[in-house]
Formats: structure tokens, C-alpha cells, sequence
């Protein structure tokens, strides 16, 4: 009862007034969640040019060329997902002005690490003229004030259908790191009707102070505009029944008919980016990039902090009661995370992990540091990572070496980076492909079993668990021994339920 799981069974009797549904022996999880997710940008994407074909920035410039015509005067033009590290050169800011037909222009790449803007929107922006692209700290200045050019902002309203759909996945909960104001926005969406999962809410080093002096911590319920707020760290105080054989539940909400607060959103952890990404070639590594297309001035890449101010962060965050996510792609900078960890006591994640060593694993399981990996990101970057980290790659997305180590390995997407889809991203640890190709570094895959585990935040169907769960179409692990095969049977799951803090987010029954 009260959004948590009262009992499991094979016959439980129902609460009265309590809707029973035959699951008619289907298969029963945890409610999936997505451990790393941009949701603002995610959103957005949707109504962005789609720019990953784009092999040359010739391509890009075809495409904003074609569209920015129909744009209504006065509207930004936005784009995502090009990937410049293959071309012969980046674009420039004068090409890009010479085919915008008078708009700001505004395009995103397919790693989040890097703009390509025009001069009227870095104008808009109170931004300094310059000729190409910006990346890392400086994009990342201008990636979170995105929305306040004309158009590019969705509403809460926006919301609403993108997150049913997750519920359609089986997906009741996500943490937000999108680049500004996650915390304040959330309350206001879900007051909208956006409210078929929960939401983590992430905060960044420039929003800090106002997170501090509001006295929230990590776990905290974020009161919802119109409903009763609810006392910290209690997580979900409303519900419905959940059982195996048989689910109780709710129907969902509507904007008008909200429940009373089920803490759907919750204060998240304190996000920090300490280096780059590869395709840009500013993951910070021990070893030099190998195909000489890094910076001369920062050949192996560049850390973001100096070892003082990330030690300065987490422990200001652990003194505050904030859990640490902390962004580390290279094995340098996963280092010098796991470093500052063990300096200063806090608790959290590495996020994206994806160059690490055994030693390193090893250290993460000591100091109980969860590993938050996106395995669909080498989807994209095998190539790349072989071309650039050469036999480095058998250290790329070590899943296998976090479990054997004892980490607590989350799965995530990196959305809009990656499609905002657990069983792509369960399937791609498994068989490390997703195309005809064999696996790459097949010695890393990790069973169905272990994947579906990393992609349901640690809980379990047990009395007195949140009363998120998922009623499936099939066996998902009905296939172990074959890693092809039991990526295909993933990635053609299905929900059939869907329930989130007792209430039914989704239903094909």
C-alpha cells in the first residue's frame, strides 16, 4: 500500500476497491531506470534538424540550408548529433552565417561536447565573435543557456507524451543532468501531467550555492506546485498494491487530478564534467591520442579541474549532503576521480567510466562508488576509439572487468546522445554489436541477467520496495548462452504493464 509493494505472492488477496489484474504468468521486474539522461535536450531533439548523416560539414551546411527558410522569422534554428572528429576539417562560423537566411542558428553535436553556431545566435547569447566551433567549458557555458534563444525551449507541457512513451519501455525512473535548472523545472512539469516516471533532478557546480542555501540534499522530495510536500528522504508515501500472478494499481493522473505528492521528483546528485569526450579528443588519458588530431597543447586530452578544486567540490558536496556524479570518459580522469573520492569520503558515481583499468575497478569497489555506464555509446565510437586509443579499446565499456571487481554498475543512455532506450542499452552489453559485425571485445559482455540488474536501480520485487514494476510479453532471459541471439530477444521486449509509485503509467493488457 502507500506506492510501495505490500505483498508477493502467487495469491495474495487484493485490498478492497483495489483494481486486480491477471498478469496471466508473465514475466515480473523492477520498474526499469535510465541512470543518465539530458531530458531537457532529450525533448528538444525531437524538433532539432537530425545532423548524425552528416559526414563533412558540407553535409550540415546542405541541411540548415534546405531548412532554415521554412523557420518562422525570428525562430532559432537548432540541430544534433553531427560528429565532426572524422572529418577533413570543422566548419566555420561565416559558412554557417552564409546559409542561414537571416535566423540564429544554433547546432549541438551528436556528443554534446561541441556548438556550432552562427554569429547572430552567439550574439543573442553575449557571445565574442569567433571563427569555428566551441567545445568543452566554454560550450557547456552557452549549452545550458540554450533556451533563452527565440523558440528553442520546450514547455512542460512537451513532456508529457516523450515520457509515456517511456513508461510504453518499462522505464519508471531517470536522472536528470540536463545543464540548468533541473531541479526547479521537474515540480513544474509533472504539476503539467509529465508525470509517468520519477525523476532524479542533478545540479551543476554554477547552481550549487542556491541548492546549498535552499538546504536540499540528496534524496529530497522536491515539493510539486498544488500538492502537499512530503518530509525529506521520504521518498513515495502514496500507492497501490503490486504482486506477482496478480497487480493492483491506479490509472494515471491527469493534470487536473494530480495525487498528493508521491515524491516522484527528488533532489539528485551534484553533476561535475572533469573532462572531455573522445570524439573531440579531450577524454583525458594517460597515453597520447593516436591519430595526432588532438590539441598540440593537450595531446593526451585535458582534465576540466585541478585535482584541489575537484577534491573542493566533493568534499563541500559530502558536507552537504549531496551525492557526487562525476563525469570521467579517459583512464587519466577516472584516476583523478576515483582520487578524489577516497580524499574526501563522498559517495556517488563516475559517469561513463569508459576507459578504465582493472586497478581502478578495483578501487571503485572498495570505496563503494557506483560505475554509471552508457554501453550503447560504443555503438558509435568503436571505430573511433581503435583508430584513436588503439589497444587502449580493451579497457573501452568494461563492463565485465566493474562486475568482476564488484562495482555497483548502473546502465544509463546518455540520451539524447544515445536513443533513451534500456533494452538497446541491456542488448549492447551483452553482445557489444549492433550490426553484423562480431563483438567487440567480446571478453567484456556480460550476461542478460547481470545487464537487466544494472538497469533497475538496485531494487527488487519485495514487500516494503517502491511500487514500480513491469509486466513483460516474454522471458527476457530466456536465452543466456548466445550473446547475439539474446540481444535480439532484449531489444524485442515488451511492456505489457507499466506501474510507477502504485499508479498504471502504461497498460496493453
Amino acid at each position: 500500500m502507500d506506492g510501495v509493494i505490500d505483498r508477493v505472492g502467487v495469491e495474495v488477496r487484493a485490498p478492497s476497491g483495489v483494481e486486480v489484474i491477471d498478469a496471466a504468468g508473465r514475466w515480473a521486474i523492477p520498474g526499469l531506470w535510465d541512470a543518465h539522461v539530458h531530458a531537457g535536450q532529450w525533448v528538444r531533439t525531437a524538433r532539432m534538424l537530425p545532423l548524425g548523416a552528416a559526414g563533412c560539414a558540407a553535409d550540415v551546411l546542405a541541411v540548415v540550408a534546405a531548412a532554415a527558410p521554412s523557420v518562422p522569422s525570428g525562430r532559432v534554428v537548432l540541430g544534433f548529433g553531427y560528429r565532426a572528429a572524422g572529418w577533413p576539417r570543422p566548419g566555420t562560423v561565416a559558412e554557417l552565417d552564409a546559409v542561414s537566411d537571416g535566423r540564429a542558428v544554433a547546432l549541438v553535436s551528436g556528443d554534446a561536447h561541441t556548438g556550432w553556431l552562427n554569429s547572430r545566435a552567439l550574439q543573442l547569447l553575449g557571445a565574442a565573435p569567433r571563427i569555428g566551433p566551441v567545445s568543452e567549458n566554454e560550450w557547456f557555458e552557452l549549452l545550458r543557456r540554450l533556451d533563452e534563444l527565440p523558440g528553442a525551449a520546450p514547455t512542460p507541457a512537451d513532456f508529457v507524451a516523450p515520457l509515456a512513451g517511456l513508461a510504453a519501455l518499462g522505464v519508471t525512473g531517470l536522472v536528470d543532468f540536463e545543464f540548468e535548472n533541473s531541479f526547479v523545472d521537474w515540480p513544474v512539469r509533472i504539476a503539467a501531467g509529465a508525470d509517468s516516471v520519477r525523476v532524479r533532478a542533478g545540479v551543476y557546480p554554477h547552481q550549487l550555492r542556491g541548492v546549498i542555501d535552499a538546504g536540499l540534499r540528496t534524496g529530497d522530495a522536491l515539493p510539486v506546485p498544488g500538492q502537499r510536500s512530503v518530509a525529506r528522504g521520504a521518498g513515495s508515501p502514496h500507492s497501490a498494491t503490486a504482486r506477482t500472478g496478480a497487480v493492483a494499481g491506479r490509472q494515471p493522473s491527469t493534470p487536473d487530478r494530480l495525487p498528493v505528492d508521491r515524491g516522484l521528483v527528488t533532489m539528485g546528485p551534484l553533476k561535475i564534467i572533469s573532462d572531455g569526450s573522445l570524439g573531440s579528443r579531450t577524454a583525458w588519458t594517460h597515453e597520447p591520442y593516436t591519430d595526432g588530431a588532438a590539441s598540440p597543447d593537450h595531446p593526451c586530452g585535458q582534465a576540466n579541474y585541478s585535482a584541489a578544486d575537484l577534491v573542493g567540490l566533493l568534499a563541500q558536496a559530502r558536507e552537504c549532503g549531496l551525492e557526487v556524479a562525476l563525469h570521467a570518459i579517459g583512464d587519466r580522469a577516472v584516476g583523478a576521480a576515483i582520487d578524489a573520492f577516497a580524499a574526501t569520503g563522498a559517495r556517488g558515481s563516475i559517469e561513463h567510466a569508459q576507459l578504465i583499468s582493472r586497478a581502478d575497478a578495483r578501487r571503485l569497489a572498495t570505496l563503494g562508488v557506483r560505475a554509471s555506464v552508457q554501453p550503447a555509446h560504443l555503438l558509435d565510437d568503436r571505430d573511433l576509439t581503435d583508430r584513436v586509443w588503439g589497444e587502449r579499446g580493451s579497457m573501452a565499456f568494461a563492463v565485465r572487468d566493474l562486475l568482476r571487481a564488484g562495482v555497483d554498475l548502473r546502465l544509463g543512455s546518455d540520451a539524447p546522445v544515445a536513443p533513451l532506450d534500456p533494452w538497446l542499452a541491456m542488448a549492447t552489453a551483452v553482445h557489444r554489436s549492433g550490426d553484423e559485425r562480431p563483438a567487440w571485445h567480446p571478453e567484456q559482455s556480460i550476461t542478460p541477467r547481470e545487464a537487466m540488474a544494472a538497469s533497475v536501480d538496485g531494487r527488487r520485487l519485495t514487500p516494503g520496495a517502491p511500487g514500480d514494476l513491469v509486466l513483460l510479453d516474454r522471458d527476457p532471459l530466456a536465452v543466456a548462452d548466445d550473446p547475439r541471439a539474446a540481444a535480439g530477444g532484449l531489444c524485442t521486449t515488451r511492456s505489457t504493464l507499466t506501474v510507477c509509485a502504485g499508479r498504471i503509467t502504461h497498460r496493453t493488457l
